[in-house]
């Protein structure tokens, strides 16, 4: 099917759902333009600001195949916006006590201390400081599903390079590091997926999920139609597009750990009972702009403490050798699980915090503003700085 018969199908269903507070009918423009302007096939948008859902539109398509439209439960695949929502289960376990970002991570895993990562502390970890971006051994999804086993290759595995001193974009492994050090923390033992189910979604009513049960059918579900043309990458350095196209480049090894795992599963739009913290969550953009709000308001409905929060609105803290990425190319920050806003990827204010997602997808938490932000689409667009998602995220800070 051509872009073009995309973007027809897309206008059949051109009718925009939802609602938008008084003042912000520019955020509804400016989505109804996505689909007339920017290519967009179906997606949502939700907005709270200072606790309010101020915004919370949907439209499009969700099946470019089968033209279903987009529905206001309608859920999609997020890819590493999912790294922010993982992000937050810690936060939990350090508002509890359970975690203190300044340990080394050995001192709640003593397992983890092996080929030389006996030193790596919390925080250089979730930074994407510890060097253990890809692993040197198969994994596939027998690994993935047992928790045990995948924490094994996850303590055999050897740093790059001397932790601390570099950076690169943990693209896939960080989430499953979290999960297992969330699993030596939390007095339960719950996995990653199970938690966030149990302490963020449930108690906010959140239509999100790290690990997709099986009661979700696929009606409920987007499918992802692949970028076209109009989605080349904006504002990327070359040497990042040439790592791309280069298999034994670092993003590449980083990328490929668990290739495949994020797509169909048999006949199914998603594969079911799988956690893959970094990349694989399911949602809808109300579900994301809902936790994000709590983060950005003082987090009573999750019982986070300031000094928590304090933490994560602060500024990132570089490498010995700096902020650039080694599988990015480029200059990016990242604090305690989050991205940070930086020259190469701004969003909301410097003591806003969130993550993109391949393709388009974007959650994050902006305290200075009050704001809880998401948008989730049916279209792979640009990897960075998409056109569509831009747009809306330009049309809500030209109100507040």
């Amino acid at each position: 099917m051509s872009q073009r018969d995309i973007t027809m199908r897309a206008s059949q269903h051109m009718e925009i759902e939802g609602h938008v507070s008084p003042g912000f009918e520019a955020v509804r423009k400016t989505f109804t333009e996505n689909f007339t302007r920017r290519h967009e096939l179906g997606g949502a948008c939700c907005v709270y600001h200072q606790g309010e859902n101020v915004v919370d539109l949907w439209g499009g398509v969700r099946n470019k195949e089968t033209g279903e439209p987009w529905e206001e439960d309608t859920m999609v695949l997020i890819y590493s916006a999912t790294k922010g929502l993982a992000a937050m289960t810690l936060a939990i376990a350090h508002s509890r006590g359970w975690l203190d970002y300044e340990e080394r991570v050995c001192t709640y895993w003593p397992e983890f201390a092996q080929q030389g990562k006996e030193t790596i502390t919390v925080r250089q970890l979730l930074a994407h400081q510890a060097g253990l971006f890809t692993f040197d051994q198969p994994v596939d999804k027998t690994v993935v599903a047992d928790l045990d086993r995948l924490a094994e290759v996850l303590a055999r595995q050897k740093p790059a390079w001397q932790p601390g001193t570099r950076q690169a974009y943990h693209a896939l492994t960080l989430g499953f590091y979290e999960s297992e050090l969330l699993r030596r923390i939390d007095p339960q033992h719950r996995s990653l997926g199970q938690f966030f189910q149990e302490e963020i979604a449930s108690p906010l009513g959140l239509d999100f999920y790290i690990r997709l049960p099986e009661s979700i059918p696929d009606a409920r579900l987007a499918t992802l139609a692949p970028s076209g043309r109009f989605a080349m990458p904006r504002g990327l350095p070359i040497r990042f597009l040439l790592a791309m196209v280069n298999r034994d480049s670092n993003i590449q090894r980083a990328m490929n750990v668990t290739l495949g795992f994020l797509g169909p599963d048999e006949d199914r739009i998603y594969a079911r009972n799988l956690e893959v913290p970094s990349g694989g969550g399911v949602g809808t953009a109300r579900a994301i702009a809902h936790a994000y709000s709590v983060f950005a308001t003082g987090g009573r409905e999750l019982q986070l403490h300031p000094e928590t929060l304090q933490a994560l609105s602060a500024p990132a803290i570089p490498a010995t050798r700096g902020f650039y990425d080694e599988c990015m190319k480029l200059d990016w920050r990242y604090l305690l699980g989050f991205m940070k806003p930086s020259p190469s990827w701004p969003f909301g204010s410097e003591s806003s915090f969130g993550f993109p997602g391949s393709g388009g997808a974007l959650g994050f938490a902006d305290p200075k503003a009050g704001i809880g932000y998401a948008y989730v689409t049916s279209q792979m667009g640009a990897a960075l700085r998409d056109p569509r998602e831009l747009a809306l995220r330009n049309a809500v800070y030209s109100i507040i």
